[in-house]
């Protein structure tokens, strides 16, 4: 789960995202007018909306929000005067004292974007009934009682997965031209690849097996080791892991961290001359790694940002449970780097049109294996007691594949998969 703790160093930011389609806004004027569900529309130049961040615009996570925000408010016709910004709040009671500033500020909706929030924005919507809140990559917005309160995230699981067949089909480069060493497989025959990630949560957890299986899509013999930064920002401990991986081997680094220390650690080992590549998150890497980044998985939150501003401005309740990808392009790969593979756009575009068709499922029983056994049945913990199974917990495979972000919008994928070597988190 998510999302987060501090700030970083951008110097690239994500590319353009892409405006979503909502329903039309209450057109500008005076008078409220009623809705048909009973809702109150109100002028968008009247709407009055609370952000609160993990960070700021130096950090690329939260930098993709403060983007996805201005396009919507934009599309919806909202001022950029009536959003009003809390940056760099942390994980703490922080956030609900900024939560009560921004309703008494006047905000009919407050937003925060850190899975740590959660628990505080939930405790304001339970004071405020008039006021509408969003936690961002949160999970108990469905079971918490509260009409008042929501959580979003986006698919972007379908992002790693294409980054994943990015990164699989350089594999397969580098074994045809015989780029690789003893060193860079495993005692199998399988080759090496690594992934940094901040915490074992069920979010990374997630993104990480999608990227492998995209991955093992276009090149099957590979072998992953995850090592963890008990952080979701920190581009030393990020870097150390980079070079952690590489010492071991790796030939492919992705990355569920939000700094540049990874993809800038693997730049230095391809200028040596090391036959190592990087796949990042939230942004393009190729400032920090012009020789070395393949691509980038990333979320556009303008999609998740304009469905909600459209929805407060028609006085309509904001979904309880938001997450879309590729069918909304509420998720993309940034721009290939110059290291790409010869025919990886094609292979990607295929990827994604297969996904947007429902041909492709990310989690397909069929790819994967869990201590030697296909699995056919999982799970889902939806009341926060993830010790225990009980009444409220729900099945999330059927039809032959894992139903991520259905059951609730944060990912709740946190199988083990075979082929994938989890180090242990200090």
């Amino acid at each position: 789960m998510k999302k987060k703790l501090v700030s970083m160093l951008m110097a690239t930011v994500m590319t353009a995202s892409l405006a979503a389609c909502g329903e039309t806004p209450a057109p500008a004027g005076n008078t409220p007018a009623q809705t048909e569900n009973g809702g109150t529309a109100t002028a968008a130049s009247d709407v009055k909306v609370g952000v609160i961040l993990v960070g700021d615009e130096n950090e690329g996570y939260t930098y993709a929000h403060i983007d996805g925000i201005k396009k919507a408010a934009a599309n919806v016709g909202i001022s950029e005067d009536n959003i009003l910004w809390k940056y760099s709040v942390p994980e703490d009671e922080s956030c609900y004292e900024a939560a009560v500033d921004l309703v008494d500020q006047g905000c009919k909706a407050v937003f925060s974007n850190s899975y740590g929030h959660q628990s505080f924005m939930q405790q304001a919507a339970g004071e405020y009934a008039d006021v509408q809140f969003v936690a961002m990559t949160g999970d108990t917005a469905a079971m918490s009682g509260l009409s008042n309160f929501s959580n979003a995230f986006t698919s972007v699981y379908e992002s790693r997965y294409v980054s994943g067949v990015v990164a699989g089909m350089k594999v397969a480069e580098l074994v045809d031209n015989g780029a690789l060493t003893d060193a860079n497989y495993d005692a199998d025959g399988n080759v090496l690849i690594g992934y940094v990630g901040a915490y074992p949560y069920a979010e990374v957890v997630s993104g990480y097996t999608a990227f492998f299986l995209g991955v093992q899509s276009v090149y099957q013999n590979v072998s992953m080791e995850v090592t963890y930064t008990n952080s979701w920002f920190d581009i030393a401990a990020e870097g150390e892991a980079a070079n952690a991986l590489m010492a071991d081997g790796c030939v492919i680094i992705g990355q569920h961290a939000d700094s540049t220390g990874a993809p800038a650690a693997i730049q230095a080992a391809n200028a040596q001359g090391k036959p190592v590549y990087s796949v990042g998150y939230n942004v393009d890497m190729l400032n920090v790694a012009p020789d070395a980044a393949l691509t980038s998985a990333t979320n556009n939150w303008s999609v998740y940002y304009t469905d909600a501003f459209t929805a407060l401005v028609n006085g309509e309740k904001i979904p309880t449970d938001w997450a879309k990808g590729y069918s909304a392009d509420a998720v993309a790969i940034t721009a290939l780097g110059s290291a790409a593979a010869e025919g990886t756009q094609a292979k990607v575009d295929e990827t994604i049109a297969a996904i947007k068709d429902g041909s492709l499922h990310v989690f397909s029983t069929d790819s994967f294996t869990v201590g030697g056994a296909k699995i056919d049945s999982h799970k889902v913990d939806m009341n926060g007691d993830f010790d225990n199974e009980d009444e409220e917990d729900k099945e999330a495979i059927w039809d032959g594949y894992f139903h991520e972000s259905e059951l609730r919008a944060a990912p709740s994928f946190d199988l083990r998969i075979d082929g994938i070597k989890e180090l242990t988190a200090e």
